[in-house]
């Protein structure tokens, strides 16, 4: 126990250290933030354009959706930061992972928020569209509420999957917690630093997390 407590929780070896750990920790909650803002809102506005049966747009995204959900988000975090300057778009390692990261999750939403579109039934367009609405405001006021609220559980548990690879973004060097908190260890040669980082990881998570299990026990029950 006592070696246990000397190589994981020996904290006053992270004196000096605290501000890199707390800034670090307001960066990776930044990125998490932005890239489910960026994110789920993109994603939804791709199932929105889907409806309008165009067909070389539809193909279009279904190549976008095919090929983020295809490719593991570091291999997208490296493209995005090494090969946007050859086209002339110089950004941050930290909107390169904010963007690769939400491009991925885009994919992912587009398809939960198009499952709960279609699962909406046929009926409820035929509804408004008697009572005089036309296409767009049918979907607006009967279609996209209900299929949103449908698509809660399942979209809450990929942004929580997805927004934990702002933790790749130490591979081109963003100063999130993971990769300061790694840097730390190095220097002070104990990985007290990495328990620090997996308490903080859990303030920043485990409230979605708990979230996601309200809402599915909500769901669940509202369905008996």
């Amino acid at each position: 126990m006592d070696q246990i407590a000397y190589y994981f929780f020996n904290f006053s070896l992270m004196s000096g250290h605290w501000p890199a750990i707390g800034a670090s920790f307001l960066i990776t909650v930044e990125m998490a933030a932005l890239t489910i803002l960026i994110g789920i809102p993109l994603g939804l506005a791709l199932a929105v354009l889907r409806l309008y049966g165009i067909r070389p747009l539809n193909w279009l995204i279904i190549f976008y959706i095919d090929f983020f959900r295809s490719i593991p988000q570091l291999v997208i975090i490296v493209l995005v930061f090494f090969a946007l300057p050859y086209l002339d778009l110089v950004i941050s390692a930290f909107w390169a992972t904010v963007l690769a990261l939400s491009f991925v999750l885009s994919a992912f939403a587009e398809e939960v928020f198009w499952a709960s579109i279609t699962a909406v039934p046929a009926g409820q367009w035929e509804a408004g569209r008697s009572s005089g609405l036309g296409f767009n405001q049918t979907l607006g006021h009967i279609i996209l509420p209900q299929a949103v609220r449908m698509s809660i559980p399942p979209l809450t548990n990929r942004a929580i999957g997805i927004t934990k690879g702002t933790a790749l973004g130490s591979v081109i060097a963003v100063p999130e917690l993971l990769n300061v908190t790694q840097s730390i260890q190095s220097n002070v040669a104990n990985p007290t630093a990495l328990t620090v980082a997996t308490v903080l990881f859990l303030v920043l998570f485990l409230p979605l997390v708990l979230f996601t299990r309200w809402i599915e026990f909500r769901y669940r029950h509202a369905g008996r």
